[in-house]
């Protein structure tokens, strides 16, 4: 009983947040325009301008960083991969790195915890051909896969699985290893290149990347299906 009433509180909770950040996006001009701003920043797709924004905020610059991670966790799919390489060129790859890291972990969970209060139960009324077992048993076989390969691929949401894991099984300890496992070698990766290349070299690079991301994540296919028909022949 006590579950269920925390269950209905952190609900309501939930309903409350979304509708005062609707409302005050429709009567509040200023939250508006900086909403409006960060949304054009990230569809501009260009890496110089999210440098220029950081460096506008000085010393607060860690703070915006990390909000906007988060922000772009919650609405998905905004490209992560503009804020860990302007993180690398403002504050240096390494540290750029465990800035870009550590808060789309918290952004990750964000999302996670954001479907598991809004629950499976309002999502399978809401569309009656949705089955959340076969969800379930995708995640429990292939979870810490899954996780790996959308976040090698920087043109798959990643916000998605977190959405979708949070209406699982999958307890948020496993899923935050998983997840912090899976985006780390990204991470450094991108804030390495990402410190080092400018303009259109940084455009190209991004795309040899991408490749040797894809090469990774067919691999990881490669190998969770041939291990799934060992089993199936046992």
């Amino acid at each position: 009983m006590r579950k269920m009433n925390k269950r209905k509180s952190a609900r309501i909770f939930l309903i409350v947040v979304i509708l005062l950040v609707v409302l005050s996006f429709y009567f509040i001009p200023a939250f508006r325009t900086k909403v409006t701003q960060i949304l054009m920043l990230f569809r501009s797709m260009n890496v110089d301008s999210i440098i220029g924004y950081l460096r506008s905020f000085g010393i607060w610059a860690v703070v915006i960083s990390f909000l906007l991670m988060m922000f772009q966790s919650i609405i998905a799919p905004l490209p992560a991969f503009l804020i860990t390489f302007a993180n690398a060129t403002v504050f240096g790859w390494w540290q750029g790195a465990l800035l870009s890291w550590t808060s789309a972990m918290a952004g990750a969970l964000v999302c996670f915890y954001i479907a598991r209060i809004a629950g499976r139960d309002i999502i399978e009324k809401m569309n009656k051909n949705f089955s959340m077992e076969t969800i379930d048993e995708y995640f429990d076989r292939y979870g810490r896969h899954t996780i790996l390969i959308c976040r090698l691929l920087p043109f798959i949401s990643f916000d998605f699985i977190s959405y979708a894991a949070g209406l699982t099984a999958i307890k948020p300890l496993p899923f935050l290893i998983a997840t912090g496992l899976g985006q780390l070698p990204a991470t450094i990766v991108y804030s390495y290149v990402g410190s080092n290349l400018t303009g259109n070299t940084k455009t190209i690079m991004f795309g040899l990347l991408s490749m040797f991301a894809l090469f990774i994540a067919i691999y990881v296919c490669k190998q969770i299906y041939q291990n799934r028909q060992v089993k199936t022949e046992k």
